[in-house]
């Protein structure tokens, strides 16, 4: 016996990304519905083999569906991931709403998956922001074993981060650096992103950092623990998919690069490219379409006594969104539901 699923959203880059990907897993789908705004009603998306029409989401009925997963934005969830949630039907929630409610648990199943079992407050679980999911994945194992106390990391984010139009800027203003009869100034991004890169994501806030800045602190502590103290710089680069990291751990006590490698070869979500050689690390356009977050360039930070660093790549469509909710659902499913 499988699941009642729901996905809201399904017209755009996250929620097609959820329907392969549940596809791609089998999870276990007895019935299906995608759900759209108005303007894209009847638009066909592919589920599998199948070709799927949208529906309204303003009046669709959650009852009697177990699982939506919802990639709709903060504004359409405040409206309708209560009107699910009441009807019986769990969210699982893509935009950042919720991420910061103490009631509703962030979840990154690697990490943290024994949170899940707090979603009855709200019928609602939260995705983390795309850099927060892959980091953690990371930190966590690394945290079990010698406990972290600061984490600095720099982002370099992909265009996709910021939905289709991110994408489309960074295409239009490619092709017109090579016909300068056709100027593409900025519209989604603050300055042209085209051969260039922009230490700026989201809004600034009083304290000089932007909100995707504050979220990587705010989350990782929520995910992995509040004892951790984290700063970060997030950058959008001229990357189609997939986003990397920068990141340096200091911990409590020392921890050999080499058993740090080997901690993380055997985490679960992660794959460890780290060979010292011209090519022997990953980049974003190695991941795009994968599973698996990949660790390369592990190595001792002199500076400090209890110092590592690596670099930390991820399809932040798929890890940092799509995949990651469609674990929420399978941990759902498997601790909680136990219908499949």
């Amino acid at each position: 016996m499988g699941y009642k699923i729901v996905v809201a959203g399904a017209t755009g880059n996250v929620g097609r990304e959820m329907l392969n990907i549940l596809a791609e897993r089998q999870f276990p789908v007895d019935e299906i519905a995608v759900l759209a705004s108005r303007r894209s009603i009847g638009t066909e998306v592919s589920f599998g083999d199948k070709t799927l029409k949208t529906k309204d989401i303003e009046g669709f009925d959650f009852t009697g569906w177990d699982i939506a997963l919802f990639a709709i934005g903060s504004e359409a969830t405040k409206k309708y991931a209560p009107i699910a949630a009441k009807a019986g039907c769990v969210v699982i929630d893509n935009s950042s709403l919720y991420r910061y409610d103490a009631d509703v648990p962030l979840i990154v199943p690697e990490v943290n998956a024994d949170a899940i079992t707090g979603y009855s407050k709200k019928n609602i679980i939260a995705n983390p922001n795309c850099s927060t999911a892959q980091m953690v994945v990371a930190l966590k194992p690394l945290h079990d074993r010698a406990k972290i106390k600061r984490v600095v990391v720099s982002t370099y984010q992909a265009t996709s981060g910021a939905g289709k139009e991110g994408v489309d800027e960074l295409w239009d203003q490619t092709k017109a650096i090579y016909n300068p009869t056709d100027e593409v100034p900025p519209k989604k991004f603050q300055k042209q992103i085209a051969f260039n890169v922009i230490p700026h994501i989201d809004v600034f806030m009083e304290d000089g950092s932007t909100k995707e800045e504050w979220k990587m602190v705010v989350e990782t502590k929520k995910i992995v623990d509040p004892s951790i103290k984290v700063t970060a710089t997030c950058v959008r680069v001229p990357v189609f998919v997939g986003h990397a990291e920068s990141v340096n751990i200091e911990f409590e006590e020392f921890l050999d690069e080499d058993e740090a490698r080997d901690i993380l070869r055997e985490a679960p979500g992660i794959m460890v490219v780290d060979k010292r050689e011209d090519g022997g690390y990953v980049t974003p356009i190695e991941c795009v379409g994968d599973f698996a977050t990949f660790i390369s360039r592990i190595r001792q930070d002199s500076t400090i006594d209890n110092g590592i660093n690596l670099w930390c790549v991820s399809d932040n469509l798929r890890k940092g969104a799509a995949l990651n909710a469609v674990q929420i659902a399978e941990t759902l499913g498997n601790r909680v539901l136990q219908k499949g």
